[in-house]
């Protein structure tokens, strides 16, 4: 006998700046769609009542029963992850390492049989060039350290239990709604402000920039497949320097707004140069059999 029971997806860090583009591609297939962040109900898009199944929860609380309080799902996409952008704050290490390795060891250890858990692409560390998903990682931030530790955490977790883990390295997802404190809202509000210049580092570094929407709908499509796992690069493939993303914004937006190059000194923590392979991610997107659910 066939069951048409729908798969029940839990998404933390739901009301997220990325978490909050995959709710709203999950709502585009059929699937039941469980979403958890520290927000309340009342700060949640409009968009979701009646159609979202939301649960309020701070994944810090000490609790045995999470796969029962969001009603035993089979996938976890797991964006949560507090203190961002503070990269080289000991709290990753001291604080959310853990928490988030008990959370979804509980989920495991439970029933859970899919977790797709976002990393970065800072795991790569200061090498330079095109990123490939079978290079070492070489963590050089307490938060890049933290998500690396993560993982083989989970990958130790797959000895005793068997579940399917994706593991994604999320680059440089940039939209509404980013942070406050990135490169193209700063410039936004400069360019509010009727600002004469906008102060900014040399603009040379060559980085992977991948629309917020287009980053969403790839972490769904890595999680809804199955014939590839591990570690997955989410990203665009192509190197492109911040110069050409701030002038091109500005262009886009008619301002005459001028750059002060060079007044920020480039960051410690990031090579000059680096954007991520799509070899892995290209299979992933291609092998989508929509086992979860065909979008309606």
């Amino acid at each position: 006998m066939t069951s048409n029971k729908q798969k029940r997806i839990l998404v933390t860090g739901a009301t997220g700046f990325i978490g909050s583009y995959v709710i709203a591609n999950l709502s585009g297939h059929d699937c039941d769609v469980v979403a958890s962040s520290r927000a309340n109900e009342n700060e949640t898009p409009d968009s979701w009542t009646g159609r979202i199944d939301f649960k309020q929860a701070d994944l810090n609380e000490d609790r045995q029963d999470w796969y029962q309080f969001f009603g035993e799902p089979d996938m976890v996409i797991h964006l949560a992850w507090g203190g961002l952008p503070n990269y080289k704050e000991l709290y990753h290490l001291e604080r959310n390492l853990y928490r988030n390795y008990s959370f979804l060891k509980n989920m495991i250890a439970s029933g859970l049989k899919q977790a797709v858990v976002a990393g970065t692409c800072f795991e790569y560390g200061m090498q330079c060039g095109e990123l490939k998903e079978d290079m070492e990682a070489r963590p050089n931030t307490p938060y890049a350290l933290a998500k690396d530790c993560l993982r083989k955490f989970l990958q130790q977790v797959q000895r005793r239990f068997d579940y399917d883990l994706k593991w994604i390295r999320v680059f440089y997802p940039f939209g509404k709604g980013q942070s406050p404190h990135s490169i193209l809202s700063q410039l936004e509000l400069a360019i509010a402000g009727n600002d004469k210049a906008f102060n900014m580092s040399g603009g040379e570094q060559l980085r992977d920039y991948l629309p917020v929407e287009k980053t969403a709908e790839y972490i769904v499509r890595i999680a809804m497949q199955q014939e590839v796992s591990g570690i997955v690069n989410c990203c665009s493939g192509q190197p492109t320097s911040i110069r050409t993303l701030v002038e091109e914004y500005i262009a886009g937006r008619d301002s005459t707004i001028d750059l002060n190059f060079g007044y920020y000194p480039y960051n410690d923590y990031e090579p000059m140069a680096f954007w991520g392979s799509t070899r892995k991610l290209s299979k992933a997107l291609g092998e989508v059999k929509q086992q979860v659910g065909q979008p309606k």
